[in-house]
């Protein structure tokens, strides 16, 4: 059933991917090259922080530090999302679940560094990899993204680019906004990506990662 999705996802976008995205051609290749250096850069420097957090995470909550999990990427491709473990082990015994707002499977550390954005830094490894951008919509896991599709059609369209680790739906609202929100946002930011909005898009991800602004 997923995969049959997922191929009927990916099938459906190439019909209308030259259309929308030909003319990006020259700047998602400069991002593209961009990104890979600058998140070779900001991972050296911030493992540091990683490494602390990977030892607050085991002296609180023993189990695996990485959390790794299956995404929809670019064009309904499947890859793993690697991520610090903010959650208890048997956060998901009862099958996939969205985050609530003072979730009681998020353990006092994961609660600290999913505000900050900390549990996000390994995958600037996915970027590096070529599965994320650094700017992009946000990822979801099969099941939300068949989910989501069906409440709000149309909802697959986020698919076009590869998805980033923070975006504009991300600094608007996060996790406190609506589906219809979230793509109405990921749309926004496909038919304007530039230069010029990924680095607007950045410096309020600065700001999002002090304040904690729709996290959970």
């Amino acid at each position: 059933m997923k995969e049959q999705f997922m191929n009927e996802t990916s099938a459906s976008l190439e019909f209308v991917l030259p259309s929308v995205i030909q003319k990006k051609s020259y700047y998602l290749l400069f991002k593209r090259l961009s990104e890979v250096v600058l998140s070779c850069i900001i991972f050296a420097l911030l493992i540091p922080i990683i490494a602390i957090s990977v030892v607050a995470i085991l002296v609180e909550s023993p189990g695996p530090v990485f959390y790794v999990q299956e995404r929809v990427g670019w064009k309904g491709q499947l890859f793993k999302v690697i991520k610090l473990r903010s959650m208890r082990v048997d956060a998901e015994k009862n099958g996939a679940q969205w985050a609530m707002v003072n979730d009681p499977r998020v353990t006092r550390v994961g609660s600290f560094i999913r505000k900050t954005r900390i549990d996000e830094l390994p995958q600037l490894i996915n970027v590096i990899k070529g599965d994320m951008s650094l700017i992009g919509p946000r990822p979801e896991r099969p099941i939300f993204v068949a989910q989501f599709n069906e409440q709000v059609p149309g909802f697959i369209q986020r698919l076009l680019v590869k998805p980033g680790l923070s975006g504009w739906a991300q600094v608007n609202g996060g996790y406190d906004i609506s589906v219809k929100e979230k793509l109405d946002l990921d749309m926004y930011y496909i038919q304007n990506m530039s230069f010029a909005l990924d680095m607007k898009i950045l410096l309020k991800t600065i700001k999002v990662v002090f304040t904690g602004e729709g996290a959970r």
